[in-house]
């Protein structure tokens, strides 16, 4: 990893507090005590845990903007240099602008002094991700139980997933790591996030060295903060780090050659092409151009995917229901919904009328019984998922379905009282600290 770096001089002429942002977020901004070094700055303590470890200082802050006591915005705020802070904010603007999953940039702060005059660094401020998780909460055990191998086998492919999502963008990272990267749990698995940027350039298209380094670079990287953890009894025996590492190269590699490298089919297999369509899709992405090729007999058939995008089943559940969820909690939810759309006696309407339906009969009627006092700790479309899951759980335990009401009501009563995926919730015993 790289060091951090050192901030330039000033001579007495430098210039004034100044706060260059998106406009929406300048009002909460101007407010915050930017004459005080980040390190005196209070910390929500209910965010505390949300917040992993950094090269640099680091802190995330309620952001009042009533002065009634709501709550307001919140924001990661770093401090670094101007040249670093300007140059992240730039690229964090084009990764968003592309789709690509990382935290929003907000602004950058420049000129600030203390009240003696004293020179501080600048900041760059992002929006906090809600229900983020940094790769030591979720592996320290604090979110339920010992952790498992597959709790890192889906970590290193949230991982690998958004290493091949930032390359297909031409984005050289430079800096993969479990520390720059913050995960969301999406349904079995996690979602992963880009957090940290500095490092990183984009190209128009990467070449295959670029791309090797990028993931020699993320081996390195999360072998040692795996080594680094080793020592936690939270983390199953045997773990050996290097080899989990691994699973991350394995899994890039795979991905990278399904969204990329011809298939080659028997040209007389007429489902061939929609089954390698399929199987795309069925990694999330939605293939927006292909190219199919025959050899000189006609014998064979190559099939490549030109240009793909992803989160397919994720668009797919916005532009039917309008629900915003992860790629996997979208695709456990639309099988859901298939199910009950296929129960539905010929002739059946058609599938937006039907959806609307079952949104609220179905979904809706799962996330209603939370009570008001533990809305919050969990994202709506996991919990859906989790109430599934909990049904299979239950429905094996008394030899039979026990429908959706009974697995909701005990999933309430004996799970989600446990489950706190969000640093703050809707229902505080305390009230939260705010700044501004």
């Amino acid at each position: 990893m790289s060091r951090s770096p050192q901030l330039p001089s000033r001579d007495s002429h430098s210039e004034a507090l100044r706060i260059t942002a998106l406009g929406d977020e300048i009002s909460s901004l101007s407010h915050l005590p930017w004459g005080k070094s980040l390190e005196e700055w209070p910390e929500d303590p209910t965010l505390a845990r949300q917040r992993g470890i950094s090269r640099h200082v680091v802190r995330l802050v309620r952001a009042q903007t009533h002065g009634n006591g709501d709550e307001g915005e919140i924001y990661a705020i770093k401090e670094t240099n101007d040249e670093f802070a300007n140059r992240e904010y730039q690229i964090l603007r084009e990764l968003n602008q592309r789709g690509a999953p990382s935290v929003d940039p907000i602004a950058v702060v420049t000129g600030r002094r203390d009240s003696n005059g004293g020179e501080l660094a600048s900041a760059l401020v992002t929006r906090f991700l809600p229900f983020s998780l940094p790769y030591r909460v979720v592996l320290s055990g604090v979110l339920g139980g010992k952790v498992t191998g597959s709790e890192i086998e889906s970590m290193a492919n949230a991982l690998a997933l958004l290493l091949v999502r930032l390359h297909l963008l031409g984005f050289w990272w430079g800096d993969c790591s479990l520390s720059n990267t913050l995960f969301r749990r999406d349904a079995d698995g996690y979602a992963a996030y880009l957090v940290d940027a500095e490092t990183g350039e984009f190209q128009k298209r990467l070449s295959n060295g670029q791309r090797e380094h990028d993931l020699q670079i993320a081996h390195f990287n999360v072998a040692a903060e795996l080594e680094d953890i080793t020592l936690s009894e939270t983390i199953f025996p045997g773990l050996n780090p290097v080899r989990a590492s691994d699973g991350l190269l394995r899994r890039y590699r795979r991905l990278w050659s399904a969204l990329t490298e011809p298939q080659s089919f028997d040209a007389s297999d007429r489902h061939a092409v929609e089954r390698a369509m399929r199987s795309v899709q069925d990694l999330g992405f939605a293939v927006e151009e292909v190219e199919v090729t025959f050899d000189g007999e006609g014998h064979r058939l190559n099939f490549r995917p030109k240009v793909v995008a992803p989160d397919y089943h994720k668009v797919r559940l916005e532009e039917l229901m309008g629900l915003t969820a992860e790629e996997l909690q979208a695709k456990r939810i639309l099988a859901s919904f298939d199910r009950y759309y296929q129960r539905i006696s010929e002739p059946r309407p058609p599938r937006s009328e039907v959806a609307l339906v079952w949104l609220n009969e179905v979904f809706n009627r799962v996330i209603n019984q939370v009570p008001t006092s533990l809305r919050g700790r969990v994202e709506d479309a996991q919990i859906f998922h989790e109430v599934l899951e909990h049904r299979w759980y239950l429905g094996e335990k008394a030899g039979g379905d026990v429908g959706l009401e009974v697995a909701t009501s005990d999933y309430i009563e004996s799970i989600l009282p446990y489950r706190m995926d969000a640093g703050s919730t809707n229902s505080t015993s305390t009230p939260p600290q705010s700044l501004g």
